[in-house]
């Protein structure tokens, strides 16, 4: 049946539940709308014919939904890595350019407008100059050319037959230029700190700089000097909301009439039960105990491998969604032949290994943004101070479109020191930022080109002193028995009569400012230690001068589970296994959990039912597992009780009773789960869930998670990595929920059960392997009358 059928089918369905009020079995409105979905997945079959090849592209997808990309030239792999990826995720694609180009409010109303605004001040406006372009790689354009000729070849092919998103909103994708896959903004980046620069500046007004500074708890340890010139007792609450824009990443998008009508059927169960964008995917990052976003990399060199080849593991974590962040492929060519995963809106390979090098990444947290306060003229607000003389403010006129609205005019101001994001006409002073999306070559992961054809991970270090942002921990190993890692980043080389480096804002008057860049950033070459690991810890090395970013003390748990394995030795011999790096990436263990275990231990409760519960966590091995009843007790606990509580310097007498009334209050929170406390386990608290952005009816299945905050697992990688130098062949990976973001693919979920479950698939990468596991064959082949 074709697509226009099963639409009409629905649709009949939809007009007589309106019409007549009846219902239909919700089996009936659901499998109409799958079969919607169906009917709008793309080919990944056969073959077909697009304009802008130059000759024959295969793409073999595995049973785990990786395309393998097969070209003959570099132009030709590139449009098909495009073409691909928007087969896979066009929605998605979507609605990432549309929210960095701050064009939400033009299809979900004037609520966005603000969120528009603030993305189009914050953005990289410097075109594709020539260092921009140089930036990446040398061939930069002609990749972007490619790759976005192959997203714009999808969209036309599949005008008639869009996926089904666009169905049921009515929307049509518009075609990629060269610019889009540069897109960046302050507010889209990981590389900036504006809001928490601001906080801890009204914490200094309000208790004082040391104060401030000990509840901060920095890693590593400054005094905390309030610059010249500031004043931190102009941050208004008014100053902090103007930043607040960021957490709105998330918005409506409604869908077409016929559509919304359908809110419930029958039984009450619900069909359409939310309107949100396909930007699930790039989420703010969630506060709390156990989601915490964290990730791991790790590489040890021969000597401590059972291959006697380096091994290195990765895996990034972020939000888990539906669709994932990630996106895995396999790119060869003639100068290409790498695999692993990068996003599906960029080119290239961002984390995986090509021929010779295998490399992974992890935040490292430079602080890449400022705030200046700039000083009003006290009768023209348009003009601000500069080295003793006011000058005028550059000024920008752009036009935002609304859903439901006329336009809206908007004026940007800049100073030297960047966008204006907020004017205190009453304090005379305009808040000003400066951030590394200001400028050239920021645009995040392009930079991972350089690494996808390096040769070895001395080439790999030199490639990464290019990388701007993100600011990550990129480590890598290689077949000739080396391995290396460099903090990446674009750094300010930050300037000014008192040292501030970074944390709080600075008059901007001209005595601080930017002054060029850092070139001294940490690295490492074949460490006499044998391995190399981060875990968005505090990398810089003692005496480390000045630092370029600052940690909470408490976020080094992770690195030090790590570095604590890797330390004492693998199962073989004292050397690691592929399995012994599978188990390190799947650890579960809390060091915090397991000491304070001893606080349950050595009284008991008149009470049986807490007496029952101080068994479990007395009893408890510290390790976040899903089917652990005691991580479920200790973590509920632990919401439920002042911090202080763990503090053993207090009286033992008291430290007992607060942990006595915090296990009543654990048990009254736990009896929510049922009477049956078998079933009171962490997995029930510690979910996954993957809701479709639009339907209800496209979900995917929720699933129990093991680890936590402070464990190795985290939250649960968006993509693991395990590789051995010794044969590619060896390497495994796991993502999740799936390839496709498209319900109804094959690939649409078909990995979260194994991913939440801690099992891993090949990743094949000789032409042989992947011909074992190659379930869908798909040739492009030249338009016969068009080539480019």
């Amino acid at each position: 049946m074709r697509v226009d059928q099963y639409s009409w089918c629905l649709g009949c369905l939809v007009l007589a539940l309106v019409a007549t009020g009846c219902s239909a079995p919700a089996s009936n409105t659901e499998e109409a709308f799958q079969a919607m979905a169906v009917a709008s997945l793309a080919q990944i079959e056969g073959e077909t014919e697009l304009a802008g090849l130059r000759d024959e592209v295969e793409v073999l997808r595995d049973r785990w939904g990786v395309p393998h990309i097969y070209a003959h030239n570099t132009d030709d792999l590139f449009f098909a890595q495009g073409y691909i990826a928007a087969q896979d995720r066009l929605w998605q694609l979507d609605m990432w350019r549309r929210w960095l180009e701050g064009r939400t409010a033009e299809i979900s109303g004037p609520e966005r407008f603000e969120a528009d605004r603030m993305m189009r001040l914050l953005s990289w406006r410097g075109g594709l100059s020539e260092e921009e372009l140089g930036s990446y790689h040398p061939e930069t354009e002609r990749i972007l050319e490619a790759f976005v000729g192959g997203i714009n070849a999808f969209i036309e092919d599949s005008a008639d037959n869009l996926p089904v998103e666009f169905k049921l909103t009515g929307l049509r994708p518009e075609p990629w230029t060269l610019e889009t896959p540069t897109l960046r903004s302050t507010l889209s980046g990981v590389g900036g700190n504006i809001a928490s620069d601001l906080r801890l500046a009204q914490r200094v007004a309000s208790m004082g700089p040391e104060e401030a500074n000990r509840r901060a708890n920095p890693d590593p340890f400054y005094e905390l000097v309030v610059p010249d010139g500031f004043d931190p007792e102009i941050i208004t609450g008014e100053v902090l909301r103007a930043f607040s824009t960021r957490a709105g990443r998330g918005f409506a998008v409604d869908l077409l009439p016929e559509y919304r009508q359908l809110e419930t059927v029958a039984n009450g169960s619900p069909v359409v039960n939310r309107m949100l964008a396909g930007l699930q995917w790039l989420p703010p990052m969630p506060p709390g105990y156990r989601d915490e976003i964290g990730s791991n990399n790790w590489v040890v060199a021969g000597r401590l491998s059972a291959s006697g080849l380096p091994m290195l593991a990765n895996d990034p974590h972020r939000q888990v969604t539906n669709p994932s962040l990630r996106y895995l492929a396999h790119l060869e060519a003639p100068g290409w032949s790498v695999i692993g995963a990068g996003e599906p809106a960029l080119p290239g390979i961002a984390i995986g290994h090509n021929e010779h090098v295998a490399w992974g990444l992890t935040i490292v947290g430079t602080d890449q943004t400022d705030v200046f306060v700039e000083q009003l003229h006290p009768d023209d607000p348009s003009r601000v101070l500069y080295r003793g003389q006011f000058e005028p403010l550059r000024v920008e006129r752009e036009t935002i479109a609304i859903k439901g609205e006329s336009p809206r005019e908007v004026n940007f101001e800049f100073s030297r020191n960047g966008p204006i994001i907020y004017k205190d006409i009453d304090r005379g002073v305009a808040y000003a930022v400066r951030s590394f999306a200001q400028e050239p070559g920021t645009a995040p992961y392009l930079g991972s080109l350089r690494a996808d054809q390096v040769s070895d991970c001395i080439e790999f270090l030199d490639a990464m002193s290019a990388w701007k942002h993100p600011s990550e921990n990129m480590i890598c190993g290689d077949v000739d028995g080396n391995i290396s890692w460099r903090a990446a980043a674009l750094t300010p080389n930050r300037t000014g009569p008192t040292p501030w480096y970074g944390r709080l804002p600075v008059p901007g008057s001209g005595e601080y400012g930017w002054d060029g860049f850092r070139d001294d950033l940490p690295e490492e070459l074949n460490p006499e230690r044998g391995w190399i690991a981060t875990a968005n810890h505090n990398i810089q090395p003692p005496g480390f001068h000045p630092p370029i970013m600052f940690k909470t003390a408490q976020r080094a748990a992770r690195y030090e589970r790590i570095a604590e394995v890797l330390s004492t030795g693998g199962s073989s011999d004292g050397r690691f296994t592929i399995e012994d790096f599978q188990r390190l990436q799947l650890d579960a263990f809390s060091a915090a959990g397991a000491n304070a275990v001893s606080l349950f231990e050595g009284w008991t409760s008149e009470d049986p039912d807490v007496e029952w519960a101080r068994q479990q966590i007395a009893g408890w091995d510290g390790i976040f597992d899903r089917s652990s009843t005691a991580a479920a007790l200790y973590l509920t606990w632990r919401g439920s009780v002042e911090g202080a509580i763990l503090d053993e310097a207090l009286p033992v007498e008291e430290r007992r009773a607060a942990a006595e009334d915090g296990l009543r209050r654990t048990l009254d929170v736990m009896s929510e789960l049922g009477s049956d406390r078998s079933q009171w386990r962490w997995g029930r608290l510690n979910i996954a869930s993957f809701e479709h952005p639009l339907l209800a009816v496209y979900d995917q299945i929720s699933v129990e998670k093991s680890g936590g905050a402070g464990t190795v697992y985290s939250n649960g990688a968006t993509f693991r990595e395990i590789l051995d130098m010794d044969d590619w062949e060896k390497g495994i990976s796991t993502t999740s929920p799936g390839q496709s973001g498209q319900p109804g693919s094959p690939h649409y979920g078909d990995l979260i059960e194994s991913w939440a479950g801690g099992d891993y698939f090949p990743l094949a990468y000789a032409r042989a392997a992947v011909e074992e596991v190659t379930v869908h064959r798909l040739v492009l082949k030249p338009l016969a009358s068009v080539s480019r």
